[in-house]
């Protein structure tokens, strides 16, 4: 696989119109709720009773051993985002909801690749990871393991240009965001 493979993969034009984006605006929701039994099971069942399918979710804890970070990403039009934050609001362990504007958030995404390998195309798997700025984190005769991160884009670009080589797994954790500048996200 040479470099002209990877210039055609890498355009985000092409990726559009193979279908890979979604329509409608990404909402990016950072969720500080107190942590306790059951919070996520009611937030999660709050948006599959409105029909709302999300794409990643992830949780953790905060500076406060009292309350975590739930940050999700659920693809929809503006208005029923309204309508699922203002039920958020009025969950019992909810404290704060902030549905990210994409231009003022920084997003990333960890991902674990496992790809089978040998011989020259190990070589080739290497160089990829070097130019997605990767780490492999495991090598064993027949197989790599390259953990990435960045955004959702470089993900899926570093995904479709591994699967030819012959991924037998991979991992994603979801993204987590955080507001640019001085304010609290």
């Amino acid at each position: 696989m040479g470099d002209p493979g990877i210039k055609e993969l890498l355009n985000l034009e092409e990726l559009e119109a193979s279908g890979q984006m979604r329509t409608g605006r990404k909402h990016v929701l950072s969720i500080l709720v107190e942590n306790k039994p059951g919070v996520l099971t009611r937030i999660a069942g709050l948006f599959a009773r409105r029909g709302f399918n999300i794409d990643t979710l992830t949780v953790g804890p905060t500076d406060d051993d009292n309350v975590s970070r739930v940050t999700l990403t659920v693809d929809g039009a503006l208005h029923p985002i309204d309508q699922v934050t203002k039920q958020l609001h009025k969950l019992i362990n909810v404290l704060k909801i902030r549905d990210l504007e994409p231009a003022d958030t920084v997003t990333r995404e960890l991902a674990l690749f496992k790809v089978a390998v040998d011989g020259v195309q190990r070589a080739e798997v290497l160089s990829l990871a070097e130019i997605f700025r990767g780490r492999v984190v495991d090598v064993t005769r027949r197989s790599i393991i390259v953990e990435i991160t960045g955004t959702t884009d470089k993900i899926e670009s570093f995904e479709a240009l591994l699967r030819p080589f012959g991924l037998v797994e991979m991992m994603r954790t979801g993204e987590i965001a955080i507001s640019r500048g001085r304010g609290e996200t």
